[in-house]
């Protein structure tokens, strides 16, 4: 490919990713806002320190406390990277390394479709289909790692192309960057090693003497990069919590219900909790999220469209170290997304971790049209000009489907109608005397620090008598009920708007109800 069909492509991603950018004055939702918000922190020099807590997993002991026990930092580094650059502490500095990042994935991609197939016309289609990727549209300029790992996904498969050195050593940078965007990251640390055994195979075949010595190269230098970017993280970990990886997403495991995830106090969440909900709840639980996640797979993975396309291309490529690479993986994060994390994976986390295999998808799909409209035609069925009106067809569709997804998701689901509520709480609270250094307990804590600079606490899934004993040791003192996710134990207050001994209901507003609680009594 040329550098300037390359450089249209990044000019049409950056273009797109500007156009999503203008219809989102906020982050939108709790993943996007923790990033920021622990961006936010590290731009006002507050290091890896928060004031909120939206779990209860890693027993926080009071406000402020160590950020980032469940989710990893980098999201919010290139966040407080974007207000470090401005001077602003602002949403629309944080997004400015996303929105840029969006823009290199088209090209990014056209490349990795080009090195698999070296075809130039079918690289340009993969990299339009990268610039309106459908499902992912809503997410390429806000604080998340949908394009970030895009990019690390898309760069992982490119190094495999070449064997050198350097590049077992990018292999284990990226490795270890994709680990330091998202815990499930680690998952590629073992897809490096398993590409480097690939390659082994592939060129000593079963002549193991000949594998030790590039072997053992290669094999350290992938540890050496992966562990020059994660040893200052893990050494931090160990320092704040007294174990290498942050302890939060350990608990998730023992999960029997997804309101578990804000279960308080988060110590009860054990293997001897998890084996009492009985070995049929477990089962189920697994089996349902084995379905949803194949329906992400197909659907938000794949674009509705292409997952026929992407099959057929995969079969046509199936003897590529790189395709077998890319299928276990798939595999893999299924198999750990539907297994493992039952209630995270169907409610996204499938869907961001699969972010890093759609560029390969998007690479595959153009050939995979061609092998299907060649088939037809050997039926006569199409003219010698389909390939080229399929093609541009496929586009149309993908780009169809990528605005009204948008329109859905963007312009009429209210994107930032969260952080308006809040701005509207945070006034009203102003106007009953509030002091802005008083905690908050809410849906969404990372969503209200944003919108008011107050610290907050989540609505625990809990007892009466637990959310009470929660609002004590952080020292909430308001409390905000929501309709989107309401605790059943607080449901009877949201249905009477009642005061009680210990809660004063104060205000409300369309779908949301505001109490203090009254630790005078």
């Amino acid at each position: 490919m040329s550098r300037s069909e390359l450089l249209a492509l990044f000019l049409v991603g950056l273009l797109v990713a500007c156009g999503v950018a203008g219809l989102q004055h906020s982050p939108g939702y709790m993943d996007a806002d923790y990033y920021m918000a622990g961006g936010l922190r590290l731009a006002q020099g507050h290091g890896f320190s928060e004031i909120i807590i939206w779990n209860y997993l890693d027993d926080p002991v009071g406000l402020p406390h160590p950020s980032h026990s469940y989710w990893m930092p980098l999201a919010s580094i290139l966040a407080a990277f974007g207000m470090w650059v401005t001077g602003q502490h602002d949403f629309y500095s944080a997004r400015l390394g996303f929105i840029l990042l969006a823009a290199f994935v088209p090209p990014v991609t056209g490349i990795l479709a080009y090195r698999l197939t070296t075809r130039r016309e079918l690289a340009l289609l993969s990299g339009l289909l990268a610039a309106f990727p459908t499902y992912q549209a809503s997410f390429i300029a806000t604080t998340d790692n949908f394009v970030v790992y895009n990019l690390l996904g898309a760069i992982f498969f490119l190094l495999l192309f070449d064997n050198s050195p350097k590049n077992f050593f990018a292999l284990g940078l990226v490795a270890a960057l994709m680990n330091f965007a998202r815990s499930d990251g680690l998952f590629w640390l073992p897809l490096a090693l398993l590409g480097l055994i690939f390659h082994l195979h592939q060129t000593h075949h079963l002549d193991f003497r000949n594998w030790l010595k590039p072997g053992g190269l290669a094999l350290v230098l992938i540890f050496f990069g992966y562990f020059l970017v994660m040893l200052p993280w893990f050494s931090r970990n160990l320092a704040e919590f007294g174990t290498f990886m942050a302890p939060g997403g350990s608990r998730a495991m023992f999960l029997t219900v997804y309101g578990e995830t804000f279960y308080y106090p988060a110590s009860q969440l054990s293997l001897r909790h998890w084996l009492a909900s009985g070995w049929q709840a477990i089962a189920q639980v697994r089996l349902s999220a084995l379905w949803q996640n194949l329906g992400t797979g197909f659907a938000a993975q794949g674009g509705i469209l292409l997952t026929p396309f992407i099959l057929l291309a995969a079969w046509r490529l199936r003897h590529d170290l790189r395709v077998r690479l890319a299928g276990l993986a798939w595999l893999g994060l299924y198999l750990v997304m539907s297994l493992v994390f039952p209630f995270a994976g169907p409610r996204g986390s499938f869907f961001h971790a699969g972010a890093a295999l759609m560029p390969f998808g998007w690479a595959l799909t153009p050939l995979g049209l061609e092998i299907a409209v060649t088939a037809a035609r050997r039926r006569n069925w199409f003219t010698p000009q389909a390939q080229h009106v399929f093609r541009v067809m496929l586009f149309a569709l993908n780009l169809i489907l990528t605005l009204l997804l948008l329109q859905i998701r963007v312009i009429n689901g209210n994107w930032d109608s969260s952080d308006k509520t809040y701005r509207l709480v945070e006034q009203k609270l102003q106007s009953f005397g509030a002091s802005p250094t008083e905690v908050i307990m809410v849906v969404n804590p990372p969503g209200y620090y944003l919108s008011s600079g107050r610290a907050a606490i989540a609505s625990p899934t809990a007892s009466f008598d637990q959310i009470l004993a929660a609002a004590r040791q952080y020292q909430a003192r308001y409390l905000i009920l929501e309709t989107i996710s309401l605790p059943e134990a607080l449901q009877p207050f949201f249905a009477q708007s009642k005061t009680t001994s210990e809660l004063r209901f104060l205000f409300t507003l369309p779908d949301t109800e505001v109490y203090e609680f009254n630790w005078d009594q």
